[in-house]
C-alpha cells in the first residue's frame, strides 16, 4: 500500500509542479520548489516511514521530473531541529540533509528543503509570482498583506532563505491554523495543504487575489509619466540599432570574462525604459533572490538619446561601464569579509537602452535570456509595489550576503567544465549540408552558438532545429553575392547572441569544364560566390570583431585546387586560389586586432557534398575514367593514407584550428586530403 501512495503523491507533485512552473505569472525559471509528503516502505526494514520528496536544487518547476525530486526521511530532517546551532551557522544544516537521505536520495536538496519539511502540511510550495513579491516589496507590506488577505495569509519578514526561515514559517501557520500561506517580505511566499490540489488552489489563490487588487487599486501610471526624448524607435530601426549596439556592449559586458548576449524589446521594457523612474528604480535593484544572481544587484542605464549617433553612443557607454564597474568594486568591498568568495566580476548582466531596449549577458545564451526574464519579473514587480505602495527591495547587505553566499559559491564550483567553445558565436556559411553543415554540428557539439547561414533559408533553418533550440543556433537565409543580405546576417547574429567571435567562410559551388568550355558566366557565378562571397562576410564580421575587440577566428574552407592544378577547373581551382590568397592577406592585416585567418585545404569530400551530389562529382568521375559512385574511392586511393575525406574531418580541422590549442596561428592553411604530395605547400 505504501508504494501506491508514495507513487501517487509523486504523480501529483510533479504534475502541480509543471502546472505551476509553465506560467511566468506564478514563478520565474527554476525558481521556487514545491514538496509532497507521503509513506512509502523501507526496502532495508519492511517498515513504513514517512517521506518527503521536494524539488532539488537547482531544477526547474515547468520542466520537473521525477529525477529531479531530492527524497528524505522526514522525522530525520525534523530531528534536526534538536542540533540545530542558531542562524549564525544555519549553513551547516544543508550538508545535514545529506544524512537525511532516502535511498540515493534523489536530487541535491535545496536551500528550502527546511521549509517544506518543518512546515505542518502534506503539500508545500514556495513561488516567485510578480505580484505576490510585488506586495513582499512594498515599503507597507505588512499592511498591504493583512488588507488584502486577511488573516488567511501571514506576513514573514525578510530573512535569508534556510533553516531559520522554515522554523518561523513553521511556528505561524502552528499558531494560526486558518492559515493557507505567507507572503516572505522582499522574496515570494509560500502556500500549503491537505492534498496536492488544494495546496495548487492556495497558490494561486494568493497570486491571483494579489493580481486582483493591484489592478483595482493601483495607481494608473505607477513609473510615472513618459519621457517623450525616451519614445521607443520603429521596431525595424530598433533591431538594426540593436546590431549595431551588439558588438559594443558585448565588449563592455565582457571585460572581465567572455560573454554571450540577448536582446528583448518587449512592450513591458520599452515602457519602463521611457518612463519618468527609471533611473531611481534602477538604482535600486532587483530584490528577490533569483533575480538579482542572475541579473546583478542593479542593471546598467545607458542614459543615452535614441536619436544620438553610434559615437556618441560609444563614449557615453564607456564612461557609464567604468563607473559601473567602480560602484560594483565599491559594493563589494564595503560588504565583504575575511571569509567572503572573491569578487566575481564588475560587469553588468543587463545593460539598459532607452528607446532601444534590453540587452542581458551569461555564459552562453541561454542564461544571458533567462536574466532578461528575470529583470522582467523585476519590472513587473517594481511596477505593482509602485501601483499601491512604494518600492523598497532588500538591503544591499543582504544582497550581498546572497550573491556572495558560501552556499552560491559552492554551487558554481559544481558547474560542469566549460567546453572548448564555450562563449563563443559563429557563423557558418553554406551551413545546411556537407561539409558546412558537419562544422556547425561540430561546433555545437564544443559548446559554440551557431548562426547557419545559407541560400535556402527553410533549410538553414531545419539545420538549426537539429542542432538545438534558438538558444543554441539560428538559420538566417543569405546569398553570399549580395552585400546587403551579408550585412543582414551578420545583424542577425548581433541580435541574437551579441556578436560573432567566429566566421567560416564554406558556401561554394563548382562547374567541372575545361578552358574552352568555360563561360563568362561560369567564371563569374564561382567567383561571386566563393572569392566575393568571402570577401564580403569576412569585412562584416571583422567589423563586428573590432567593435567587441574580443578578437577571433575567420576561417577559410578552401581547397587542395588551390594549391593542385588538375584539369578541367579553371574557375574553380583559381577562385579556391583567390579565398588562399585572402587568408594571407587578411592574417596580416588583421593581426593587430587579435584576429587570426587560417583556411582549410579539403580534398575529395564526396560523401555528404552538395557541391559533388549536383553534378560536380559526375563530372569530376567523367574526368578521370571511373564511376560516380567510386570517386570516393578513387580520391582515397590517390592519397598517401588511402582514406577517404569525409565532412566531419574538415569539421574537426575546424575545431582544433579555432581551438584554444593553437591561439598563435595565423595565415597558414591546413590540408585536410589524407596527404597529397602535389598539393604540398611549399
Amino acid at each position: 500500500m505504501g508504494g501506491l501512495v508514495a507513487t501517487k503523491a509523486v504523480a501529483d507533485l510533479i504534475s502541480r509542479s509543471n502546472r505551476l512552473g509553465s506560467d511566468p505569472k506564478n514563478t520565474n525559471f527554476a525558481g521556487g520548489n514545491t514538496s509532497a509528503k507521503g509513506q512509502a516502505k523501507n526496502p532495508a526494514t519492511g517498515t513504513t516511514i514517512d517521506l518527503l520528496w521536494v524539488k532539488g536544487s537547482g531544477g526547474d518547476l515547468g520542466t520537473l521530473t521525477e529525477s529531479g525530486l531530492a527524497v528524505l526521511e522526514l522525522d530525520r530532517v525534523r530531528a534536526l531541529k534538536d542540533i540545530y546551532p542558531g542562524v549564525e551557522r544555519e549553513d551547516e544544516m544543508v550538508h545535514a540533509f545529506d544524512y537525511c537521505r532516502h535511498g540515493l536520495g534523489g536530487a541535491a536538496p535545496s536551500i528550502d528543503t527546511a521549509m517544506h519539511a518543518l512546515v505542518d502540511a502534506p503539500h508545500v510550495d514556495h513561488l516567485h509570482p510578480d505580484s505576490g513579491i510585488a506586495i513582499a516589496t512594498s515599503v507597507d507590506g505588512t499592511a498591504l498583506t493583512e488588507k488584502i488577505f486577511g488573516d488567511r495569509v501571514l506576513w514573514v519578514p525578510w530573512r535569508r532563505p534556510g533553516f531559520q526561515l522554515g522554523l518561523d514559517i513553521a511556528a505561524l501557520k502552528e499558531k494560526n491554523p486558518q492559515s493557507v500561506g505567507v507572503v516572505l517580505g522582499g522574496h515570494g511566499i509560500t502556500a500549503w495543504g491537505e492534498s496536492s490540489a488544494e495546496c495548487e488552489k492556495n497558490s494561486l489563490w494568493i497570486i491571483r487575489t494579489a493580481e486582483k487588487y493591484i489592478a483595482q487599486h493601483g495607481k494608473k501610471n505607477p513609473f510615472g509619466k513618459a519621457i517623450s526624448a525616451n519614445a521607443p524607435i520603429a521596431p525595424a530601426r530598433r533591431k538594426a540599432r540593436a546590431a549595431e549596439l551588439g558588438p559594443l556592449l558585448r565588449d563592455l559586458a565582457s571585460t572581465d570574462r567572455p560573454m554571450v548576449g540577448h536582446f528583448t524589446d518587449v512592450p513591458a521594457v520599452l515602457e519602463f525604459l521611457q518612463s519618468e523612474k527609471l533611473a531611481p528604480l534602477a538604482k535600486l535593484g532587483t530584490s528577490c533572490p533569483d533575480h538579482f544572481l542572475r541579473t546583478k544587484v542593479r542593471p546598467m542605464v545607458l542614459d543615452t538619446a535614441p536619436s544620438a549617433s553610434l559615437e556618441q553612443v560609444a563614449q557615453r557607454a564607456h564612461a557609464v561601464h567604468a563607473r559601473y564597474r567602480a560602484e560594483y568594486r565599491k559594493y563589494y568591498e564595503k560588504f565583504a569579509q575575511e571569509d567572503s568568495p572573491a569578487m566575481r566580476g564588475a560587469d553588468p548582466l543587463i545593460i539598459l537602452v532607452p528607446g532601444v531596449g534590453m540587452f542581458s549577458y551569461g555564459p552562453d545564451k541561454k542564461t544571458a535570456r533567462v536574466a532578461s526574464e528575470f529583470y522582467i519579473n523585476a519590472i513587473n514587480v517594481m511596477r505593482g509595489a509602485e501601483a499601491v505602495s512604494r518600492y523598497r527591495p532588500i538591503s544591499e547587505r543582504e544582497k550581498f550576503r546572497i550573491e556572495y553566499w558560501a552556499l552560491e559559491e559552492a554551487k558554481l564550483q559544481r558547474l560542469p567544465k566549460p567546453k572548448s567553445h564555450a562563449t563563443r558565436v559563429a557563423l557558418v556559411t553554406g551551413a545546411a549540408s556537407g561539409i558546412g553543415k558537419a562544422i556547425a554540428t561540430r561546433l555545437v557539439a564544443d559548446g559554440a552558438h551557431v548562426v547557419i547561414a545559407d541560400l535556402d533559408a527553410t533549410k538553414a533553418q531545419a539545420v538549426a532545429a537539429e542542432l538545438g533550440s534558438a538558444d543554441t543556433a539560428i538559420g538566417v537565409g543569405v546569398d553570399v553575392r549580395d552585400e546587403k543580405a551579408v550585412r543582414a546576417a551578420v545583424d542577425a547574429a548581433c541580435v541574437a547572441f551579441g556578436g560573432v567571435d567566429l566566421l567560416v567562410n564554406n558556401a561554394g559551388v563548382s562547374l567541372s569544364k575545361p578552358l574552352l568550355e568555360t563561360t563568362e558566366a561560369d567564371w563569374d557565378f564561382q567567383h561571386d560566390i566563393m572569392a566575393k562571397g568571402s570577401f564580403l562576410f569576412s569585412r562584416e564580421v571583422a567589423r563586428v570583431m573590432m567593435a567587441q575587440g574580443m578578437g577571433g577566428d575567420i576561417v577559410y574552407i578552401a581547397s587542395k585546387n588551390s594549391a593542385f592544378a588538375g584539369p578541367n577547373n579553371i574557375a574553380y581551382s583559381a577562385t579556391k586560389a583567390d579565398q588562399a590568397y585572402q587568408v594571407r592577406l587578411l592574417a596580416v592585416e588583421l593581426g593587430e586586432h587579435r584576429i587570426r585567418v587560417n583556411g582549410i585545404n579539403p580534398d575529395g569530400v564526396v560523401r555528404g557534398s552538395g557541391i559533388f551530389a549536383s553534378g560536380w562529382g559526375a563530372n569530376r568521375a567523367k574526368t578521370y575514367g571511373v564511376k560516380e559512385e567510386d570517386l570516393g574511392s578513387f580520391y582515397a586511393q590517390r592519397t598517401l593514407l588511402k582514406q577517404e575525406v569525409l565532412p566531419e574531418h574538415v569539421a574537426q580541422a575546424v575545431s582544433v584550428l579555432t581551438g584554444p590549442d593553437l591561439q598563435q596561428t595565423t595565415g597558414v592553411h591546413i590540408p585536410v586530403d589524407s596527404g597529397v604530395a602535389a598539393a604540398f605547400l611549399r
